[in-house]
């Protein structure tokens, strides 16, 4: 059935596809929040913010039971399990009573989801390595990121045509079809020497081994930062755009277009990567984006909200920032791991989303009338990052003498 090795622009959007439900499942929601808490009975914009924060929860949660399990089985067998949990918590979801119910459902979708995003990098790093990896991940990050620009339009088209439940049937559909083309094209890529036995101490022998590396856990706490900065701003925005710029039409568009900003980062990134190296030009996006929220916050504190010409071009800014690191975070934390890929994969997610889930929802709770306190927390979180890059940088200065 599987004739040969795909292409690598087919490998390419094969892992993109796998990152990419994530990002439906996440998205694609945006536009229904207010409904679905009518439905289910939430009293707060909030306790709505939950039903986009917790299904992080669960893909932090779930790469501990995934990761190990891949290392001693290998990578395929686990992304069909993950699909699996997560197609049982979409019909819970769906069948949703009350707003407990909903944030145990999508619990339950991100910890099967977090199946094939953590097995998707952990492909990559058993394929690629060094920079070359960080080109790889970029070029994934840019197709997977073609999936933000459209699944807040694709949700609002699907509300307005039936109505919320559907937009999770649209969900499982394409799960459905990544699934088959996975199972189809993707050879398995565990190679025989990195097999490990499957322990009751395998977890706790692979989170040894990964604190031994200081740049893997330097990185991976860097990323729990800019990620959950980049979390909060996925809660609140259909608060922000929505309630206090009344722009409810508007909405998946302007998402859109900054999602592009942050794919057109990608895309330069993964051609200058080679050059310039991931190390550098993360530390300068880091930069980068301390310095926008700054300028922001000094021109905006203890005011109104700016039009929303000037707040997208700052969003925009960010979001370019942002495009330069996530892929060159991961490739990073990932580089000197290749011997536990799984388990490394899956802990570092774990300890970024760890982080992340409760930086955005302490942030989140004050974005109500205005989209300072984001960049208040954009600017906290990035100078926390360069303090770490400062530190790691120092470290390897002083064990070279």
């Amino acid at each position: 059935m599987f004739k040969k090795k795909p292409s690598q622009f087919e490998f390419i959007a094969l892992m993109a596809a796998l990152m990419s439900v994530v990002a439906l499942a996440i998205d694609g929601l945006l536009p229904a929040l207010d409904i679905i808490g009518q439905s289910v009975g939430s009293e707060s914009n909030s306790d709505n913010q939950l039903l986009i924060i917790m299904i992080f929860l669960g893909l932090g949660i779930g790469p501990l039971l995934f990761g190990p399990i891949s290392d001693a089985i290998g990578r395929k067998p686990v992304v069909y399990v993950g699909f699996l949990v997560f197609v049982l918590a979409s019909f819970l979801c769906i069948h949703a009573q009350s707003i407990e119910v909903m944030i145990v459902g999508r619990i339950l979708q991100g910890i099967g989801l977090s199946a094939p995003r953590t097995i998707s990098i952990a492909i990559v790093r058993d394929t690629f390595n060094g920079d070359y990896m960080a080109r790889i991940m970029s070029f994934i990050t840019v197709m997977f990121l073609l999936v933000p620009t459209i699944a807040p339009a694709l949700g609002k088209l699907v509300l307005v045509m039936y109505n919320w439940q559907a937009i999770f049937y649209f969900q499982l559909i394409i799960v459905v079809l990544v699934s088959i083309w996975f199972w189809l094209r993707q050879p398995e890529t565990l190679h025989s020497e990195y097999r490990v036995k499957f322990t009751k101490t395998l977890a706790i022998d692979g989170t040894k081994e990964l604190f031994k590396y200081k740049q893997t856990i330097g990185y991976t706490l860097i990323s729990g930062f800019i990620t959950g900065s980049f979390m909060v701003y996925l809660s609140t925005a259909q608060q922000i755009f929505q309630h206090q710029y009344n722009l409810e039409h508007e909405f998946p568009f302007i998402f859109a277009g900054l999602a592009i900003s942050m794919g057109a980062a990608s895309l330069s990134n993964g051609s200058v990567v080679i050059k310039f190296g991931m190390k550098r030009l993360a530390t300068t996006a880091l930069y980068t984006f301390f310095g926008v929220s700054l300028i922001y916050i000094l021109l905006f504190f203890n005011s109104e909200n700016p039009s929303i010409e000037i707040l997208l071009v700052f969003f925009a800014l960010q979001f370019f920032s942002i495009g330069f690191l996530f892929g060159n975070l991961r490739a990073l934390a990932m580089q000197p791991i290749a011997h536990i890929a799984g388990i490394g994969a899956a802990l570092t997610g774990f300890i970024s989303t760890l982080m992340a889930v409760p930086i955005s929802t302490l942030i989140g709770r004050y974005v109500e009338t205005t989209a300072l306190p984001l960049f208040i927390g954009f600017c906290i979180c990035s100078f926390l990052s360069i303090l770490i890059t400062r530190y790691l940088k120092y470290d390897l200065n002083k064990s070279s003498r």
